[in-house]
């Protein structure tokens, strides 16, 4: 019977996916932390963190747990809260390092952002690195599929392992794949390395879902050239567009131990590509009131009005007030949208049930909206805003987990709305976020989804028609009329390349 060998793994994680077009920063309370065993408490939970644990409980590795930081997408959070997640992590590194230790695992997002530091991702990576003892290790990083992944995170990086799938359905499945990777890397003693380019491509979050081209045939042809080349793992990152960064934008990777040349010639093969796809894009979207006419004409219900420019997934404050004004000056019945404003909840919590009173709604979290919608609305419920996700395979089990805090929430109605408010910013990923609020969606004839892609697992199955409408906001698709600064020119379409 083969041996078999025990392992020591420190693990850690730092998730954050940030808009840096949001005029907020984020307040250090929006992250949660999970120190030193409170990380173990993940196993189960359908996270990331959880499909680690089990697959390191499979192999019998003794799992060091570090400092886990997340949060949700948001605009920048500060210096400071990075620099106080690596005084945690390196203590915590330190005394592990203080035995034996055979890899590092790490669960991060790829595209977070700080005033001083565009990739906090790679200044991280370079920091472990500089610690001692931590040259020849292994370290293995699982990254969201809209991660701007760096040259620093792929020169200190062992192996760099991104999600497949937007929306996000293989989340778990990714760190499971990740530490099987490192499993044989570690049993085969592999001498792997990350090789990487930038593609100078720029996509808009509506154009990375994985059901589509680009990358529907990009992630093809990724998966053939692994097989046939002997590589890891070839990876994919269209970016997260919504971050003024240097590294933002479309990369390609290769992790192997195979010859440079192969490397190399994987990844020109998927440059060409890329670029010839890119180029043959042509994003629609709707001008919002000639979609609701469509929707009054077609009568195809249910039908979405989907607003990236408000996504809630990249950031987006998620109070945009367009859908609702369209739908309340529309004749559609039977209408339903979703507003984060933790201050109408709280000027409800005295209202009984079924009494009216006037709210101010939406419209306090960008100055890209036309500001508050003063209405006169009847309370239905109010409810802690717990729910646990109807799909435990959901976008959003990516971010959170499978158990979902959207904090107080409240339902109210105005003739043909009705207005699902909450106090935390949730992604529209999960029937569960109306299901548990009383509301049935399949009985809607519209609902407004603050989404670009992620949203489509949960919806596309109940819906009849689906209108990606243009407004203005944090998270336009529309990449000409954000004013980038930092990122790194020349870059196609922005750009002739």
């Amino acid at each position: 019977m083969e041996k078999i060998v025990s392992r020591r793994i420190f693990l850690s994680g730092l998730f954050h996916e940030t808009n840096t077009f949001v005029e907020k920063l984020a307040k250090p309370s929006a992250v949660k932390i999970a120190r030193d065993s409170e990380i173990l408490k993940a196993l189960g939970d359908d996270s990331t963190v959880d499909g680690f644990l089990q697959t390191a409980r499979d192999y019998s590795w003794e799992v060091v747990p570090g400092v886990d930081y997340r949060a949700s997408p948001s605009g920048p959070l500060t210096d400071e809260v990075f620099e106080t997640f690596w005084e945690e992590l390196l203590v915590r590194l330190q005394t592990a390092l203080t035995g034996p230790l055979d890899a590092i695992f790490l669960i991060l997002h790829g595209a977070m952002v700080t005033a001083k530091f565009p990739d906090v991702e790679g200044e991280l990576l370079r920091r472990i690195r500089e610690v001692p003892g931590t040259a020849s290790l292994p370290i293995f990083v699982v990254l969201d599929l809209h991660a701007n992944v760096s040259e620093e995170m792929a020169r200190h990086a062992t192996a760099l392992i991104p999600y497949q799938e937007n929306p996000h359905t293989d989340a778990r499945e990714t760190a499971v794949r990740a530490a099987r990777h490192l499993w044989k890397a570690l049993t085969q003693n592999l001498q792997l390395r990350t090789h990487y380019l930038h593609s100078r491509l720029l996509l808009a979050p509506p154009s990375t879902g994985t059901a589509e081209d680009p990358l529907l045939t990009l992630n093809r042809l990724a998966r053939t050239l692994e097989r046939s080349a002997g590589h890891l793992e070839v990876g994919i990152a269209p970016g997260f567009a919504h971050a003024d960064t240097p590294d933002t934008g479309l990369t390609l990777w290769v992790v192997s131990d195979q010859p440079e040349m192969s490397c190399s010639q994987t990844l020109e093969s998927l440059y060409r590509e890329a670029r010839h796809l890119v180029r043959d894009l042509k994003p629609a979207e709707w001008e919002l009131h000639e979609a609701v006419r469509r929707i009054e004409q077609e009568k195809k219900f249910p039908a979405l009005l989907v607003e990236p420019a408000d996504n809630i997934g990249g950031g987006a404050p998620g109070d945009a007030t367009f859908i609702l004004r369209a739908l309340l000056e529309s004749p559609l019945e039977k209408c339903g949208v979703v507003i984060n404003d933790p201050q109408a909840v709280a000027a409800l919590q005295t209202v009984p049930p079924g009494q009216s009173t006037r709210l101010s709604l939406g419209g306090k979290g960008s100055s890209f909206d036309p500001g508050p919608v003063d209405l006169e609305v009847t309370l239905v419920r109010l409810t802690d805003g717990h729910f646990d996700l109807e799909d435990k395979q959901s976008h959003l089990a990516s971010m959170r987990g499978s158990h979902i805090e959207m904090e107080p929430c409240a339902v109210v109605t105005h003739r043909n709305v009705t207005i699902l408010l909450t106090s935390r910013a949730t992604p529209p990923f999960d029937l569960g976020q109306w299901r548990s609020q009383g509301i049935d969606p399949e009985k809607l004839n519209v609902i407004g989804v603050k989404a670009a892609v992620g949203h489509r697992r949960a919806y596309d199955p109940i819906i009849r028609s689906s209108y990606t409408i243009s407004t203005p906001g944090p998270c336009s698709s529309d990449l000409f009329a954000l004013p980038y600064r930092k990122l790194r020119r020349p870059i196609y379409p922005l750009d002739e390349t």
